[in-house]
């Protein structure tokens, strides 16, 4: 069972989920959505970086708790560059002194929700560090409503060089791949809400409903229809 909630971090997102119930319905993949996520599983304290394409969580029982940064905002939480962490799930061990993550671990080990305990969490590390960088909130709403990448960049008053420098540090890609994420996603919510593929095809900014096809099975790696568990 999956279930989310806004969080008290603007733009977060706060979720839990138990793996390996029979009477589940089917693991779905964790699609590219230009976020990363503070996670907790079961004794273990985790960084998924920002991914490229599909993640398959595995099928054993598990029970999950995570905390999802708005895009381009976990790296300042976190201190590290989002490319480092591209399609990887690393211990924060990895990326915090390990006397510290062992007190943050039994914080949350003990908590009656861990998904809150993260939350409190990224809220104290968010008290502690700088703001992060409001030009990319922007780059990110640019690209979001179809904005081609250049004349975004001309708007933000950025070169190319430098913008997809920033783009690495911030999201792990490219700000092309960051639009290409972003158009998925609003394609995927369209089709999830009944729209006909088609239609989403048009609505997302996709040049037809073929070119759809081919960005979905690059980043899903199965097609559409299946992903849904629906026919277009």
């Amino acid at each position: 069972m999956y279930v989310e909630r806004a969080s008290r971090l603007p733009g977060a997102v706060v979720w839990s989920r138990t793996i390996g119930d029979p009477t589940a319905a089917r693991v779905h993949p964790v699609l590219p959505d230009g976020c990363m996520d503070l996670l907790w599983n079961e004794g273990r304290l985790l960084v998924a970086g920002p991914d490229t394409r599909a993640y398959v969580p595995g099928s054993e029982p598990a029970r999950w708790a995570g905390l999802r940064f708005a895009p381009g905002t976990a790296p300042t939480y976190l201190g590290v560059p989002a490319h480092e962490l591209r399609d990887r799930r690393v211990d924060l061990t990895d990326l915090w002194p390990a006397a510290t993550v062992r007190r943050l671990r039994t914080r949350i080990d003990t908590a009656s929700d861990p998904a809150t305990a993260l939350e409190e969490l990224a809220l104290r590390r968010a008290a502690e560090t700088p703001p992060p960088d409001p030009l990319l909130r922007h780059l990110v709403a640019a690209l979001d409503t179809g904005r081609p990448v250049a004349a975004t960049a001309d708007e933000l008053g950025l070169g190319a060089r430098q913008l997809h420098r920033r783009s690495l540090a911030a999201f792990g890609y490219g700000p092309k791949t960051l639009a290409r994420v972003l158009r998925l996603q609003r394609a995927l919510a369209l089709a999830r809400a009944g729209v006909p593929f088609a239609e989403t095809a048009a609505r997302s900014g996709y040049a037809d409903q073929a070119h759809l096809a081919r960005d979905v099975k690059e980043f899903a790696g199965i097609p559409l229809g299946e992903l849904l568990g629906r026919a277009g």
